[in-house]
């Protein structure tokens, strides 16, 4: 039996943009992507502490160091600027190998978005 758990968790980092004429994504500051281990395609779900609302999408790389996360395309209707999102990755595995499992999880500065 497969189950799907916690691979990687970015918490509570601040929305730089929100561009609704992108083809649609998240953009994700590198440094960011790389502290999480999560990988530019990956599909992600976000989670937007401000107003409740989760999505699903996939992760495009930004800047290192930028601080960058924003919202492309229809995502950009589920949050504004200066919102905090919860970004969550997951990944199926056996349910033994689940049980030794420990997932990434990354905490931020909040309002900078930069690693502490």
């Amino acid at each position: 039996m497969f189950i799907e758990v916690v691979k990687s968790k970015i918490h509570k980092v601040t929305v730089t943009e929100a561009n609704l004429q992108y083809v649609g994504s998240v953009t994700i500051d590198v440094a960011l992507m790389e502290a999480a281990n999560i990988i530019e395609n990956e599909k992600v779900q976000i989670v937007n502490v401000n107003n409740g609302e989760r999505i699903e999408t996939y992760v495009i790389k930004g800047e290192r160091n930028s601080g960058i996360v924003c919202l492309n395309g229809p995502a950009a209707r589920k949050c504004a600027v200066g919102d905090i999102v919860i970004i969550i990755s997951y990944a199926s595995m056996d349910f033994e190998e689940a049980k030794k499992h420990t997932p990434t999880l990354v905490f931020p500065d909040t309002f900078t978005n930069q690693l502490i």
